[in-house]
């Protein structure tokens, strides 16, 4: 076996036991648990079937594969040519082997987001070593909102061909960045931002014309998914257009962002009724602040066991305390924040990518699943993998505290409650 291939053999090996232990502690969770708790508020009782994997937008998904897509611009209704083609062609094509929707979507995200992580591990090991490489992939398999890269989503094959775009450009296999660009931009409207991204770096590093043209040819899976929004609707842009169903508000709405960083300082229900009902979330917040301090303060005098220990309690207070809005800023600004933090450490691609992507979370007019956005962009992953290799205790706590998420997260989806 050549070097090259007893690499890949190698990041297959690891990437596939991490997707693997993840993916089994979801299917218990969703299988086995959710089913035997009470019904909860707006939810359901789970049905023990392949319809477990379908929820929210899922079932968009489904309309596309088995009926095509919807579009009229002269009513604002939710149509689903807001939604990209080729996750629903892939299922399509899976679907003639036999398999029902459900069966067929549920497999094309699964080993999507599989081989997603093996191209990560791959490019991590090559630009950052084999020690840092498992720590991302265990980041990005073991991240409660990798949950959507099992149900019937988009994530996995997003992940997959922009993870190897950003690869294949950073070692100048421009033709193949191209390639798997237009894929990515095929599978979802957020992988335009390789078009800057791409452009940006070979400005910086002088790269050959090539490199440009690359950039550019990128867009084509955007671009050929707005001829036939052309052809067929006569509105190149239906997709943008009827994305105003969902999003009220276009560019940078700070009233979104100011309400998620409000609702985690006094609460939902404060923020609705616009007075102070429920004293013990602003109570607690201000207690869960004091609590951080002074652990900041004495961490010298108490151990790192000690403090470890302490901080993986208010991590988990502070999740149940600040809920969604909490997971939404500390994805979008901690991410910003990280990315940096570590700027010198980084290479150039995964800097530039990881801003453009936020960049465009954050002008989206909407923090509405911002989070699982976020979660989507591979540069934030190899930076948390950077510090979870710095300090390897700090890692396994964090992985822990993620699949004490995941398992919520999965529940959660099954009872068809709002995850992100």
């Amino acid at each position: 076996m050549s070097k090259s291939k007893a690499l890949w053999a190698n990041a297959f090996r690891f990437a596939a036991a991490m997707w693997l232990l993840s993916r089994v502690v979801i299917a218990v969770a969703m299988v086995l648990i959710a089913p035997s708790l009470p019904v909860p508020p707006e939810g359901i009782v789970p049905t023990v079937d392949w319809s477990l994997f379908s929820y929210s937008d899922s079932p968009r998904y489904e309309t596309i594969v088995t009926g095509g897509y919807e579009y009229e611009s002269t009513i604002k209704e939710k149509y689903n040519i807001a939604f990209f083609p080729l996750f629903p062609l892939l299922t399509r094509g899976v679907m003639y082997l036999g398999l029902p929707f459900n069966v067929a979507g549920t497999l094309v995200n699964n080993l999507a987001f599989l081989a997603a992580l093996v191209v990560l591990y791959r490019w991590v090991e090559e630009r950052h070593g084999g020690s840092v490489a498992r720590w991302t992939t265990a980041v990005w398999a073991w991240c409660p909102l990798s949950l959507f890269g099992s149900v019937i989503y988009t994530e996995g094959l997003f992940m997959l061909f922009s993870t190897a775009a950003l690869r294949a450009f950073d070692k100048q296999q421009h033709a193949l960045a191209a390639l798997w660009g237009a894929l990515a931009t095929a599978a979802r409207v957020t992988g335009v931002v390789l078009v800057p991204t791409f452009l940006i770096v070979a400005w910086k590093e002088r790269r050959p014309v090539s490199a440009y043209v690359a950039a550019l040819l990128t867009a084509g899976g955007v671009v050929i998914f707005s001829l036939y929004c052309a052809l067929n609707f006569g509105d190149p842009l239906a997709f943008v257009h009827a994305q105003k169903a969902w999003r009220d508000t276009t560019g940078l709405n700070w009233k979104d962002w100011r309400r998620e960083l409000i609702t985690i300082a006094i609460g939902k229900t404060n923020l609705e009724q616009r007075a102070i009902v429920d004293p013990w979330h602003p109570f607690l917040f201000v207690l869960l602040l004091g609590s951080i301090y002074l652990l900041w303060h004495f961490r010298q005098k108490l151990g790192s066991v000690v403090v470890i220990s302490i901080s993986f309690a208010l991590a988990l207070a502070s999740w149940r305390l600040g809920g969604e809005s909490l997971i939404v800023v500390v994805m979008v600004f901690g991410g910003g924040y990280l990315l940096w933090r570590l700027r010198h450490q980084l290479r150039l691609i995964e800097v530039v990518y990881g801003f453009c992507a936020l960049g465009l979370i954050m002008f989206s007019g909407s923090s509405a699943s911002a989070q699982r956005y976020a979660y989507a962009i591979v540069s934030l992953a190899i930076a948390l993998g950077l510090v979870l290799d710095r300090y390897p205790r700090w890692a396994y706590a964090t992985m822990v505290f993620f699949s004490i998420i995941l398992v919520n997260f999965a529940i959660r989806f099954a009872q068809h409650l709002w995850v992100a």
